[in-house]
């Protein structure tokens, strides 16, 4: 059984920085596309971050161009968004993705895409 597992979240304040962690159990993080998104209250939930099965290929949201990165440790079966000079307007709930199928050309970013999902870690940027 697949479990994608969020930690790190937390209450910070503007500027600050935070890494997110995505675990997998169940298999391995190494031959799959995985990606993060985001929902704030009453928003639809948004694509924030994304990484190709090479683990090079990565794609980024305008929003958090040059402030957000993600990455991935194949030994420890996790995949990471660190996320620098954060806003208030970055405050939401962050949910970790997964896929393990050919993902079609230029449809990373679309939550239908994926078919596995962690449960959420809240973020919460202060002014």
């Amino acid at each position: 059984q697949v479990q994608l597992v969020e930690s790190g979240g937390g209450f910070v304040q503007a500027g600050d920085s935070l890494r997110l962690s995505c675990t997998v159990s169940g298999r391995s993080v190494s031959n799959t596309f995985m990606a993060w998104f985001r929902q704030a209250p009453g928003k639809e939930r948004e694509f924030v971050e994304s990484i190709r099965i090479s683990g090079t290929d990565t794609y980024s949201a305008d929003s958090v161009k040059g402030r957000f990165s993600i990455s991935r440790d194949n030994a420890k079966n996790t995949v990471y968004l660190q996320m620098n000079t954060l806003k208030p307007e970055d405050t939401a709930v962050y949910y970790c993705a997964a896929r393990w199928a050919p993902m079609p050309s230029g449809r990373d970013m679309y939550t239908s895409s994926y078919n596995y999902w962690g449960q959420g870690t809240q973020v919460t940027v202060s002014s």
